[in-house]
């Protein structure tokens, strides 16, 4: 057991937002500690590494983390180029890992697997506030308990991905099958090229993931004429699958959807929207997908392996025993919920915000980066970097930095809302009746001329 004097601010997860809490915390005098479960910072970033970002560099550099690092002779990338998650890696979270400050109080390998108070579970309310974290630490050596004085949870979403069934628990035969569906990006055209070429790959997801997945099928179906692919969705609103295209203030991210909408209108890539998954069955060897279709029941297939880009969820477990306020179906912070739930603010306006919304009733817990946003699809790494630099001016008392909370995203030039109408908060609120716009925003842009879709919305995209 560790029950230190001071006990240090705990900071989960060794990514881009952890290590940049890391920063702001150390440039304020304060004590850090600093638990990745993998064997290297960014171990999440480096699944998916073979995919290059529709971010720019500009955007991929958090400010604190970017001083530091100039401190110690690092010059940034082009600002303009856009990187690989690896080179992001390479040239960034390595070298920031590796600086004096930070690479002292990072420790690898040790996986923060509960987190509580001494002596006192979640139903113990006296003197809560002032027992030290206990955050139960595993590693190669065995199991201990530290002490923290705070706790900062950027422990992501990557490693518990949705599951293919529809329903959100587990299809019939997902298990069964699980050696040949993949979850996340694959390398289809580097590592697990084998296990693609030639066969047909069934792509479930209407994300960024499942878009990067089919452009790199294409690409492999380009050198293996005999690869094939499917694509199934349970939406049916294509308009925010294929993006904004050169509305899109991220030319890239536009250029994502774009391409892959051209896959579908070609007929290279078959599109099966509105298709639920429900079951998988094996037939001569291959794999049948049923599941609830537009006209009932339907099935896709045969196909030789699935990739299931369904998205990620966040680990509750970990957090059981403390006094958390999350949003009832998201699962993330409760404050954010009704900003960025998908079912009602498609338009995706997130404004700013910081450690008053990313607290929670348990005393100096806080989530951040893609787990603030639970199961909500969409995040950029801008938003993790400036609700951090609020939580570290928080947790130094400097409330007035603290508060003083600024986020400028990137429009997707995207604005759809379901039928009723946007609600307030969402692009201005709905547009007037006799105006075909898809809220106020865009029917001020329309009223302006301006073509294509006017919504001041700010989507974020998933990293």
């Amino acid at each position: 057991m560790a029950m230190q004097d001071e006990p240090p601010i705990a900071i989960i997860g060794a990514g881009p937002v952890g290590l940049a809490a890391a920063a702001h915390l150390l440039a304020r005098g304060l004590p850090v500690k600093l638990y990745e479960a993998g064997g290297g910072v960014a171990a999440s970033l480096r699944d998916w590494g073979h995919i290059r970002l529709f971010t720019p560099w500009r955007y991929c550099i958090d400010e604190a983390a970017g001083r530091l690092l100039e401190g110690h002779g690092w010059r940034m990338p082009d600002a303009e180029a856009f990187p690989t998650a690896d080179e992001i890696v390479a040239h960034y979270l390595e070298p920031l890992a590796r600086v004096p400050e930070l690479s002292s109080v990072i420790e690898t390998n040790a996986r923060v697997v509960a987190i509580s108070r001494w002596g006192a579970d979640k139903v113990r309310g006296k003197a809560r506030a002032g027992r030290p974290f206990m955050l139960v630490v595993e590693t190669a050596d065995g199991i201990r308990r530290d002490s923290a004085r705070a706790v900062i949870d950027a422990s992501g979403t990557w490693r518990t991905p949705n599951p293919l069934g529809a329903g959100g628990i587990e299809a019939e035969g997902e298990s069964e099958f699980g050696d040949r569906i993949a979850y996340g990006i694959p390398d289809v055209l580097g590592r697990d090229r084998a296990l693609y070429a030639g066969r047909t790959t069934l792509v479930a997801g209407s994300g960024h993931s499942a878009a990067n997945a089919l452009l790199d099928l294409a690409r492999l179906a380009d050198a293996a004429p005999e690869t094939v692919f499917l694509w199934a969705v349970r939406g049916t609103d294509l308009v925010r699958i294929y993006g904004g295209g050169d509305a899109d203030q991220l030319p890239a991210r536009g250029e994502l959807g774009a391409d892959v909408r051209d896959l579908v209108e070609s007929g290279r890539a078959s599109l099966a929207t509105g298709f639920a998954t429900v079951v998988i069955r094996q037939r001569d060897g291959r794999l049948i997908v049923e599941g609830q279709g537009e006209a009932g029941l339907a099935q896709l297939g045969p196909v030789d392996r699935i990739i299931a880009a369904t998205g990620q969820r966040p680990d509750l477990s970990l957090t059981r025993e403390l006094r958390l306020d999350l949003d009832p179906w998201l699962e993330g912070v409760r404050a954010l919920g009704p900003l960025i739930d998908p079912n009602e603010h498609s338009c995706g306006d997130v404004p700013p915000h910081g450690h008053r919304e990313l607290g929670h009733p348990e005393p100096g817990f806080y989530t951040v980066g893609i787990k603030s946003y639970g199961r909500a699809p969409t995040f950029l790494l801008l938003t993790g970097y400036e609700q951090v630099r609020s939580v570290a001016a928080a947790l130094a008392g400097d409330m007035a930095a603290a508060d003083a909370v600024q986020l400028v995203l990137p429009e997707t030039g995207v604005c759809t809302v379901p039928a009723g109408g946007a609600s307030q908060s969402c692009c201005g609120g709905p547009a007037p009746a006799a105006i075909d716009a898809c809220c106020v925003a865009d029917a001020d842009a329309k009223a302006a001329g301006k073509s294509g879709c006017g919504c001041a919305g700010k989507m974020e995209a998933a990293e």
